[in-house]
């Protein structure tokens, strides 16, 4: 028997690493368009400490669950129902932590937490079992997702409004205290850069000794670029002062939530072989069965990831809402499908990146805070959200070349 080799493009691989991602940079020049033409319409009220913290807070929710989207979608699959999982989630974690466990107890909301993360893998797990063991299309299964666990949510405490959260838990979700000060913000932005640029040595020395060729000066470059940026969103964070002082809020905690899950996201995708497989299996599937890569067992771990990811959305959307409602969530898997493919994740599969999920996730909640800054009306927002998201599917569609 004969096997077919992995195409290396199928899996996210390149001969030569210019350093940029051309994809990433131009969604970053988009953002950067969006933001000055909001703040000029605005009357300069788009780029201000108050508002890029609160798009910030805002935006933690979406790209959480775009990074999982951004996996799933990269294995030809689809997930409709991260909104309804993350309400049913919320809602458990909610009648726990108020009603059935001691509210006094220390270890209430540690303890809740922790059932919220196993209940959104085990609701990953059962969407995963029938996608890859029984063969059902995801759109079919998670659109019966959609609906099941939208009725669970109403079902937890038959809809009523579950308040409110322990202090301490409240604090995920960037309140007034939400936050991580000032000194420990940049404390934090010196332990980030100084981890990555270790890594970015580490990964050119690799990548050097296995003959890739690695332009070290573009690399020197994005590393600045980011140090810059890195440097002027803590700034930013810390010069919007807690209310009635001279405080600073620094990085909002939500962020901090979000920063976590997209550097394990990365590390996942871009040095494991689990991610190897994921863009292995949505380049060429057949190619990657005959190669022995394990097609069904990587599905399922992608969407028990992606109900993971739904479970830490949770925590963070019902410690910002202080409360738990049947609601929550509903229409945020049309959020979060848009932003990663505003972030490049091709729905042929076989492409897509974490970091573009992210600026996905900043390009529409942009969008969405601009537009209400300058008097727009929500049905207005929905159509320019809805044009963006066909343009970017155009522009990607145009320059892979694909017919």
């Amino acid at each position: 028997m004969t096997t077919e080799s992995l195409d290396p493009p199928a899996m996210n691989v390149a001969p030569r690493d210019s350093g940029f991602n051309v994809r990433t940079l131009s969604l970053v020049g988009l953002l950067f368009v969006i933001a000055v033409t909001f703040h000029l319409l605005s009357g300069g009220l788009f780029l201000t400490a108050r508002n890029l913290y609160n798009i910030v807070v805002q935006t933690s929710v979406v790209a959480i669950l775009a990074c999982g989207m951004t996996i799933v979608i990269v294995t030809r699959n689809i997930d409709l129902s991260v909104g309804s999982v993350l309400g049913c989630v919320g809602m458990v974690i909610a009648l726990l932590q108020i009603q059935i466990f001691p509210q006094e107890a220390a270890w209430n909301w540690p303890l809740t937490v922790v059932i919220g993360l196993a209940l959104g893998a085990l609701i990953g797990a059962w969407h995963g079992f029938w996608i890859a063991y029984l063969g059902v299309p995801s759109f079919v299964v998670t659109l019966g997702g959609l609906l099941i666990f939208r009725g669970a949510a109403f079902e937890v405490a038959q809809g009523k409004t579950l308040a409110p959260f322990d202090p301490i838990y409240r604090l995920f979700g960037g309140g007034i205290d939400g936050a991580l000060g000032v000194g420990p913000s940049w404390m934090l932005f010196v332990v980030i850069m100084v981890l990555y640029g270790l890594g970015e040595i580490l990964v050119h020395r690799r990548q050097t000794r296995l003959g890739f060729h690695s332009k070290a000066r573009a690399k020197v470059l994005r590393f600045a670029l980011v140090l810059v940026a890195a440097a002027a969103f803590v700034a930013t964070m810390n010069s919007y002062l807690k209310p009635r002082s001279d405080i600073g809020r620094g990085v909002p905690i939500p962020a901090l939530v979000l920063l976590s899950v997209v550097l394990f996201m990365e590390f996942v995708t871009r040095f494991t072989t689990f991610g190897r497989y994921i863009f292995a299996i949505g380049g060429n599937i057949d190619a990657a069965r005959l190669n022995g890569i394990p097609t069904r067992r990587t599905v399922l771990v992608a969407f028990i990831t992606m109900g993971v990811l739904c479970a830490i959305a949770a925590v963070v959307t019902t410690a910002r809402l202080n409360a738990g409602t049947s609601s929550t969530g509903e229409l945020l898997e049309l959020s979060a499908i848009a932003a990663a493919v505003i972030g490049g994740a091709s729905l042929s599969g076989g492409r897509g990146t974490i970091a573009g999920a992210v600026v996905g996730a900043l390009i529409i909640q942009s969008l969405e805070s601009g537009m209400v800054l300058i008097g727009a009306s929500s049905s207005q927002r929905m159509v320019a959200i809805g044009l963006v998201l066909m343009a970017a599917v155009f522009a990607d569609k145009y320059l892979s070349g694909e017919e």
